[in-house]
This record gives structure tokens, sequence and C-alpha cells, in this order.
């Protein structure tokens, strides 16, 4: 019916990125006035504020149950968050542009050309992906969280095991770079 049901409000800034959770029941936004909001999306109300980098949020998103939502930051961080409190978990200190989680693994694009593999529960290293010829811009896994595709400024997209960290498949045929994959 092309009806608005709710507008949000609350940002101070720009508003860079956001997050349906796997539900459809809530929405995640991250901007540049440093913090990350929880939205209901029935009622239309703010649930919660995720203070607590000190730069902008480039990049967020839910986990495949819903229960936590990763953000990343201009400040070199990446943070794992509570949906339920909206209290940080986990910080990440590393260089983060992208990222992207299942329940049981976050990936962190790190510049410029490999992506950091890290369990979300604990914070632990577990794997660099690499590869790509220059920056990747973008990464995410498949709904199964069996397989992880990255795009990269070098104009392909590299498909990964998420068990055995292997590349499965490049994807070449693009004369530019490749800046989203889904």
């Amino acid at each position: 019916t092309g009806k608005c049901y709710h507008t949000f409000r609350g940002h101070s800034a720009e508003i860079v990125c956001l997050s349906f959770n796997p539900q459809s029941t809530l929405l995640a936004t991250g901007s540049m006035d440093t913090t990350a909001k929880l939205w209901d999306l029935e009622k239309g109300e703010e649930l919660a504020t995720l203070s607590g980098h000190s730069a902008e949020i480039i990049a967020l998103s839910f986990n495949t149950t819903g229960d936590r939502i990763i953000t990343g930051s201009f400040d070199h961080t990446v943070a794992v968050w509570d949906v339920g409190t909206g209290r940080e978990q986990n910080l990440l200190i590393k260089m983060p542009v992208n990222n992207n989680a299942t329940g049981k693994y976050e990936l962190e694009s790190s510049v410029p050309v490999c992506v950091q593999l890290w369990n979300a529960g604990t914070g632990t290293h577990i794997a660099t992906l690499a590869g790509h010829s220059r920056e990747v811009l973008d990464v995410c896994f498949d709904y199964a969280g069996q397989r992880i595709a990255t795009a990269s400024a070098d104009g392909s997209v590299r498909v990964y095991n998420a068990g055995t960290k292997q590349c499965i498949a490049k994807l070449e045929g693009h004369e530019d770079e490749i800046s989203k994959v889904s």
C-alpha cells in the first residue's frame, strides 16, 4: 500500500547502516553520532541505545537468532551487544570496515585485502581469509552460516567455506569494484 507505519527519530546525526532482526520485529540503526539504536517495529518505539563506540558506527548486523548485534566503528573496534539488555558483551579491537554475523561467528573485513573471522561469543580470532588484491568492501554469511562471501574493489567476489576457511569459488566478471554482496 505504500503506507508509512512509523518514523523513527532519535539519532543526532546521519544513520549510515541498519539491519532487521531475523524475526522482523526489531530494527537496528547505526549512526554518525557513535550510537546504535534498537527499535520496536510494531510499536514504533526506541527500545535501547547502544553506547560505547568513540567514533561513527559504519556497520551492524544481527546474528541468526537475533539475540546479539555486532557493530563496527571508525574507532577501530567491533562490539558484540546483548539485544535483551542493550549491554556490550565483547569488544574486539581491530580495524573494521564491514561486519556480519551468524550465531557462532562474526566477520570483520580489514583494510586492505583480507577478512578476519572471530568467535563472537568469546572474542577470539579464528582465521584470516585472504586472496583479494584490493580492499574488501563487504562481507556476508549465507543463511545457513556455512559460506562466507567477500566483495572487493578488485572486481571479484570470493566465497569461502566457513568450516574449512578455504576459498571455494572466485567470481569474476565485473569491470569495477563490487561494493555489496548478499
